[in-house]
């Protein structure tokens, strides 16, 4: 990390093209270390009061040699535009994100089906982590069957019944017994 500044006595135009190159470089090169984040825009921030400074100025006029060319507003800059389509793309991947989070919640993408007694089903995970898909009870597919549903804790599965399917709500947890389907 380091701070430049230019210290001098600057007509409209020089001031101008000052600020918009230092600005310039400030938005492509000020991101490299973890302090950065936090600095390079206030460091844009504290710019703004010079070039507030010198568009107040008059026009340049004489002089004992041509001033600076103020060159393309800053924004317009490519040094600008390797900072501005980035954080223009984070700032549209967030809503898109959120919404695709919520029409992919309420669609039931990822979640685990609920099941009924008399569902069939087969577990595509280990029993450690279930990844139980319901099928149809007539296909080879079908590995286990369930039994019954436990709504309190007291109750337990059978012996030779497996205890799948474990949901918890606000005030209860629902288990489902599973049996061999065969």
């Amino acid at each position: 990390m380091r701070f430049l500044s230019r210290k001098g006595m600057f007509c409209r135009s020089c001031g101008l093209a000052t600020y918009r190159e230092m600005s310039a470089k400030t938005l492509w090169q000020g991101w490299w270390s973890p302090l950065s984040v936090v600095i390079t825009p206030l460091t844009l921030l504290m710019n703004l009061g010079p070039r507030g400074r010198f568009r107040k100025l008059a026009a340049p006029t004489g002089g004992f040699r041509p001033s600076l060319d103020p060159g393309k507003s800053l924004l317009r800059r490519p040094e600008a535009l390797l900072f501005l389509v980035p954080m223009a793309l984070v700032a549209v991947a967030i809503p898109v994100l959120f919404v695709c989070g919520v029409f992919i919640d309420e669609a039931g993408v990822g979640k685990a089906p609920t099941l009924a007694v008399g569902d069939c089903v087969r577990n595509e995970g280990d029993w450690k982590d279930q990844d139980l898909e319901i099928v149809d009870c007539g296909s080879a597919d079908a590995e286990y069957k369930v039994t019954r549903t436990l709504d309190s804790s007291k109750d337990q599965c059978a012996d030779g019944e497996l205890i799948a399917d474990i949901q918890f709500s606000r005030d209860k947890v629902t288990v489902s017994c599973l049996a061999p389907a065969r």
